[in-house]
């Protein structure tokens, strides 16, 4: 699996329920080249193959290596700490997103969200890293 048009912004999706995954794909893909991994350890080979997207949008309850835990991972060396990561969860608890947000990510939403929301979302973060 790879990005399929290198010209576009690249957004690489780390979802593991299959109706999130065509619900992200289905919304985003209309700006945006979307790449889907199901679960964390997916994407951090993913991107360490050389897919280096320009946002990552990450669910946090991802089998294998959880949404978290790729934000740490990602955020700890050099190569990768500059992906913007806005996580996607349906865990509202306010010491997860804080936990998120000090691990490195740049935004938090919960489940369900408005997909307008998202957009706009995105396209600040996108905004802020001049994509």
């Amino acid at each position: 699996m790879s990005f399929s048009n290198s010209g576009d912004v690249k957004i690489l999706v780390v979802e593991d329920d299959t109706f999130m995954q065509g619900v992200l794909k289905g919304y985003l893909s209309r700006s945006y080249d979307v790449a889907i991994c199901e679960n964390g350890l997916d994407a951090l080979s993913f991107v360490q193959s050389g897919n280096i997207p320009d946002l990552i949008v990450s669910d946090l309850n991802t089998p294998g290596l959880t949404g978290l835990d790729l934000i740490k991972q990602l955020k700890a060396g050099n190569l990768y700490n500059t992906i913007p990561i806005l996580v996607l969860s349906g865990e509202e608890n306010s010491e997860m997103r804080i936990n998120c947000l000090d691990a490195g990510a740049d935004d938090y939403m919960t489940k369900p969200f408005n997909p307008r929301e998202l957009e706009s979302r995105v396209k600040v973060i996108l905004r802020r890293n001049a994509k």
